[in-house]
């Protein structure tokens, strides 16, 4: 199952290239944050959502940030010397604050802006993994997002004692043989012990922009959508190098031929190197969008 939650009724993307001078530029300030040495993972999201949504502001994003400070420091300070992070986590935030998903919220696209998600108590399992780490971070806990293949949970101390749970389950304890069974039902692959292997920053909010891409994907009248996901998933510093031909698609596809075309010649001569005869197709595929416009 692929995690992807957007629906009609959700934020559109801002409009114009270049945003007026007293507006932020949250994609520049997306792109700083992703290449900094340690990236802060909520703001991050905090920014992808700030490009999703026209209606955020730099008080939205400071208020996200206060949130999460809150509900860190409610955190029992002597969960640092118990060490029961997620049964602690569970209590605070699956019941007390009401954090957990729906199958409904693979529809939304707020299940997808971690602004909304703190708003609505909903979400994609990665978004709700993104605010048990960032709560814990915040605390002091041990954590680690762990991306398993259809669903991301969280985990606890080291990786290999498989302290896990999952906040779309309100924090649902999971075992080693619970992992096993999510990954075979998710997607019917055998479980491997490198699917153990906490996720980085960059890694996390990649994935959350593929899930919103899958959700553009078949939704033609929504490929603004798609169109700046791709675009902040080519800022970040590691990237399929295939983003920038579904970039040039999506172009084409919005009716801006010339420039998709000429994207698609510049993949043309990347594949050239590894495979020509995808290259020779490309070329084909930017020929008939520039014959488009005849």
């Amino acid at each position: 199952m692929t995690e992807h939650g957007a629906g009609s009724d959700g934020p559109d993307a801002r409009a114009g290239d270049e945003p007026p001078e007293d507006e932020p530029d949250w994609r520049r300030e997306f792109a700083e944050e992703a290449r900094a040495e340690r990236p802060d993972l909520a703001r991050l999201c905090l920014l992808v959502g700030a490009v999703a949504d026209p209606t955020v502001t730099r008080h939205v994003i400071d208020e996200a940030e206060i949130e999460l400070d809150r509900l860190a420091g409610l955190i029992p300070y002597a969960t640092r010397s118990t060490g029961a992070w997620a049964a602690e986590l569970a209590a605070l935030l699956g019941h007390r604050e009401g954090f957990e998903g729906v199958p409904a919220d693979y529809q939304r696209l707020e299940s997808s802006l971690l602004h909304e998600v703190l708003r609505r108590r909903r979400g994609l399992p990665i978004l709700l993994s993104v605010v048990w780490m960032e709560v814990a971070r915040r605390a002091g806990a041990p954590v680690y997002g762990l991306g398993l293949p259809g669903h991301f949970v969280v985990g606890f101390g080291d990786p290999a004692d498989l302290n896990l749970a999952d906040p779309f389950s309100g924090g649902r304890p999971l075992t080693g043989a619970d992992a096993e069974l999510l990954v075979a039902s998710a997607t019917g692959e055998s479980f491997d012990r490198s699917m153990l292997r906490p996720a980085e920053p960059g890694a996390i909010v990649l994935r959350v922009l593929n899930n919103i891409r899958a959700w553009a994907a078949p939704r033609p009248e929504r490929s603004d959508v798609g169109l700046w996901a791709v675009e902040l998933a080519l800022l970040l510093p590691s990237h399929p190098a295939r983003l920038r031909y579904e970039r040039a698609e999506l172009l084409v596809q919005r009716g801006e031929f010339l420039a998709g075309a000429a994207e698609m010649e510049a993949y043309a001569r990347v594949m050239d190197a590894v495979d020509p005869e995808s290259a020779t197709t490309i070329r084909r595929r930017a020929q008939a969008a520039r014959a488009r416009l005849n």
